[in-house]
């Protein structure tokens, strides 16, 4: 299972793929329309075959699920037992990459026994390389990413908020009564997580993440000692385990912050 050198190793293959790959066609690819209306581009593919590559020739005893195989593919890898499953995002922000917005990132997992072991998120336009290891820590450019105890209270919060995917009781709720005191969306789930790990925003809340979307970016935000994860409604418990279904995320970068928020998304499905 992957250690802290192997970490560093799969640090190293992920930047110098994504400088390559990603960095070397941004503001110069089209992208099209995938079967489920998200964008795909060349890039989402030579950084999934790269990486697939890559991968396989440090660990060729390890799967990869990639976002950009088919939904049977994915399936029989994840129904798989016994055998180490990298999970990737090649190319997590499409819109934003595609429309020349420099926010987006690769996202890598590894899963192990039905469990992320360990994660690497990167963000190519800013240099910050994101990652963690189950029980060991979380890490942001090889420092130690330990998730602020402040602010206390929600209404000092900037929140991280992806309206597209809530229910329209409680984006007018939010919309009319904002309960914290700033609010972005800025359209990459995986760094998403990590930045809320970081504390640049204190509270999130995405309404559909799929498997590679959290994958890497929960065990960061939880290794960062920040809380939170992964509901399929808004008042059922917190899930543990893998599906390809998506799901609710909601997170906050300590505790009490979380009791706040999840409160406050509570009543404000009701209007």
């Amino acid at each position: 299972m992957i250690e802290l050198h192997d970490l560093e190793l799969v640090r190293r293959l992920v930047k110098l793929a994504a400088d390559e790959e990603l960095l070397a066609r941004f503001t110069r690819v089209s992208a099209d329309i995938k079967s489920d209306g998200s964008l795909i581009t060349e890039a989402d593919l030579a950084m999934q075959n790269r990486l697939q590559r890559d991968l396989a020739d440090h660990w060729p005893a390890y799967a990869l699920l990639g976002e950009e195989m088919t939904v049977d593919e994915q399936q029989q890898l994840l129904a798989a037992s016994g055998r180490p499953l990298w999970c990737l995002d090649p190319l997590d922000g499409t819109s934003n990459y595609a429309a020349g917005i420099p926010f987006f990132g690769v996202s890598l997992a590894l899963i192990a026994d039905g469990v992320t072991r360990a994660a690497v998120v990167y963000d190519p336009s800013r240099n910050e390389c994101f990652s963690a290891l189950r029980g060991r820590g979380a890490w942001l450019n090889g420092a130690p990413l330990i998730a602020p105890r402040a602010p206390a209270t929600l209404s000092e919060s900037i929140a991280m908020v992806d309206l597209k995917r809530l229910p329209a009781a409680l984006v007018s709720s939010l919309a009319h009564s904002t309960p914290y005191r700033s609010q972005r969306s800025f359209g990459s789930v995986a760094l998403d997580w990590c930045w809320v790990a970081s504390g640049r925003c204190q509270v999130y809340l995405h309404g559909g993440q799929r498997l590679w979307d959290y994958a890497a970016g929960q065990l960061i935000l939880s290794e960062s000692g920040a809380v939170g994860g992964l509901l399929n409604d808004f008042a059922g418990d917190w899930l543990d385990g893998l599906s390809l279904k998506p799901r609710i995320a909601l997170a906050a970068t300590h505790a009490d912050l979380l009791v706040q928020w999840r409160a406050r998304v509570t009543a404000g499905l009701d209007g």
